[in-house]
């Protein structure tokens, strides 16, 4: 399986509420230090069984959202009772 597969898995798993970091993220897909690796294919995701919205920088603040900014990744999470 190829790294970009692995992550969508990952992100995946990801469940509602929760969320994990890009760096997380890449290590769980087995390349440790490949955050932005990730980063790159969740800004290219728009796979809706992919929630993407949950991955988020490691200093816990969400940051850019394909689907529409920032703002409507930290109202989903907020939705989602992922953030406060």
């Amino acid at each position: 399986m190829d790294f970009k597969s692995k992550v969508l898995d990952v992100v995946r798993s990801i469940p509602k509420g929760q969320t994990m970091s890009y760096s997380e993220v890449a290590a769980l897909a087995g390349s440790p230090g490949a955050a932005r690796a990730v980063g790159n294919i969740m800004k290219q995701n728009y796979d809706n069984t992919v929630p993407c919205h949950r991955v988020i920088r490691a200093d816990g603040k969400p940051c850019g959202y394909n689907r529409g900014g920032p703002e409507k990744k930290l109202q989903i999470l907020q939705s989602e009772g992922a953030i406060k």
